[in-house]
């Protein structure tokens, strides 16, 4: 990936702590759509990670459902067409790393509202264990349907 598709990202402070660091991206494409992105930044408690590295990132009507929930960061400031970046906690970027891989491809969307749920009572080992899988698996796609049927109750569809 080129340095201009994450921008700024690798210009956050460096901090020495041992954990890894990860920022949210906020960019507002229009006047009420927008893209929300989580970033994996390099760290010394990360050494292997030497560029900013994306993890998952969501827009459109995927992002219109879970958007209310997300709303501790201030997005009154942003124009259209502008960035924003935010820091992250680890356990928070674990959870919207894999809420953003999970439902980017799904339509449903009281099947979405039952994923969202299942990761929002997830712990961090567990959101970090099925993000892992998603991460680095031949075929990631397989490991995160499994996780849809696992999360979705198949009375309620």
């Amino acid at each position: 990936m080129s340095e201009t598709r994450f921008g700024a990202l690798a210009e956050l402070p460096v901090e020495t702590t041992s954990e890894p660091r990860y920022a949210l991206r906020i960019r507002r494409d229009g006047a009420s759509e927008s893209t929300w992105e989580v970033w994996q930044l390099p760290s010394p408690a990360t050494p292997h990670v030497k560029a900013p590295r994306r993890i998952g990132g969501l827009y459109g009507r995927n992002l219109a459902l879970v958007e209310h929930r997300l709303a501790g960061h201030d997005l009154a400031g942003i124009l259209p067409g502008e960035a924003r970046r935010f820091e992250l906690e680890e356990t928070e970027a674990l959870r919207l790393g894999l809420l953003f891989r999970l439902l980017a491809p799904m339509r449903n969307r009281s099947n979405m509202k039952a994923c969202v749920a299942g990761v929002e009572t997830m712990s961090r080992e567990e959101a970090a264990y099925w993000l892992g899988m998603a991460m680095h698996r031949k075929y990631p796609r397989r490991v995160l349907m499994a996780l849809r049927v696992l999360l979705i109750d198949p009375k309620n569809s």
